[in-house]
């Protein structure tokens, strides 16, 4: 008992750091569902039903589940790998553009390469959609390093030649020449991520869920991440202390974009099964959102996309049960977000007056 009792402080102030950090953003939930309320009162629909509806799309049921799950898995990797660069102060606002060009270079594999063995021909392709998000997050982090540019700016219209690159991909060398549409030719099944027990639920998702302690473990248990969070602390520090900060830039670039470009062919393998002009769900721009909101920590960052990811199924379950415009759906996302969001950081002023 006496042993014990040295570990009990610890043990409370574990718990009290635990309710601190999950009382705000389930406040700005709340406040948020509030002020969707009176959205929904205005638009003449009953409150309880609309929010059962969201509720019941996104958890009333294993399909439901599923969906959630899967929706999970995109927003969990594109959050880890901005949480990475976030941590040392690297805004990668390119997540779109990297899971495009990861895409891309997956995609290239499975329909270039179709009679390898599966095992081979799935590792090559999550190899090659690691290495085309990677390139591209380095092309703006190498211009950060060399010239200055400002990454926030580069990384956005970095998204733009992506997206359109691909577009171009899909409606040219890669369309399917049995087809007329402006996509590729459809995936062999070999090159799509094996199923477990009969579901929906793919490798994917359990590779995003084994990456979340490994970036943990990277960020907070290594020597590398030590440096990485030193940079973000104060660069300025980081640097007289002997740590290279444009290492580090390039680095985070590289490994995030590595992560961003695997969602990107993952998610394309398993739900769209060619390449083809729209093939995210904003995923790269909703990342920003969930690594913020986790608080850039990989395990805040895996409750957030899960959340996020109910959100999305849910706002989409209500606008086909309940009937309201699609366009109220996602406003009463967006300011559930965004009142989770303000709560926090209000919360974070305080402690710091």
């Amino acid at each position: 008992m006496t042993a014990a009792t040295p570990d009990l402080p610890q043990t409370q102030s574990r718990l009290k750091s635990l309710v601190i950090s999950i009382l705000p953003p389930l406040l700005g939930a709340l406040i948020g569902l509030a002020i969707g309320g009176v959205l929904i009162l205005l638009a003449g629909a009953n409150v309880r039903e609309v929010y059962g509806s969201m509720l019941r799309g996104a958890f009333g049921g294993q399909r439901q589940l599923t969906e959630t799950i899967l929706k999970t898995m995109p927003l969990l990797l594109v959050g880890l790998g901005l949480t990475v660069a976030f941590r040392a102060r690297v805004w990668n606002i390119g997540g779109e553009g990297q899971y495009y060009m990861g895409a891309l270079f997956g995609g290239v594999i499975a329909l270039m390469f179709p009679g390898l063995p599966r095992p081979l021909l799935l590792l090559t392709m999550l190899v090659a959609a690691a290495i085309g998000g990677m390139l591209w997050a380095l092309l703006a982090g190498y211009m950060k390093v060399k010239w200055n540019v400002n990454i926030i700016i580069s990384t956005l219209m970095l998204n733009y030649i992506a997206i359109f690159f691909v577009l171009y991909m899909a409606r040219g060398p890669l369309q399917d020449p049995n087809g007329y549409l402006p996509e590729s030719a459809q995936f062999i099944k070999a090159a799509r991520m094996p199923r477990f027990f009969g579901s929906r639920i793919h490798l994917g998702v359990l590779l995003a869920l084994l990456l979340a302690p490994i970036v943990y473990g990277l960020l907070w248990h290594t020597p590398l991440g030590f440096r990485l969070r030193a940079v973000g602390s104060r660069a300025s520090v980081a640097r007289y202390a002997g740590i290279s900060v444009n290492r580090s830039i390039l680095f985070v670039m590289a490994f995030s974009g590595a992560l961003i470009g695997l969602a990107g062919i993952i998610e394309v393998s398993t739900l769209h099964t060619r390449l083809k002009g729209d093939i995210s769900g904003g995923y790269g721009f909703t990342g920003i959102l969930v690594a913020l909101l986790g608080r850039m920590n990989p395990f805040g960052v895996l409750v957030a996309s899960f959340l996020f990811a109910a959100l999305i199924i849910g706002a989409e379950s209500m606008h086909v049960v309940s009937g309201l415009p699609s366009a109220l759906a996602d406003a009463i996302q967006a300011i559930i977000v965004l009142s989770v969001l303000a709560v926090d950081g209000l919360v974070r002023l305080r402690r710091k007056s």
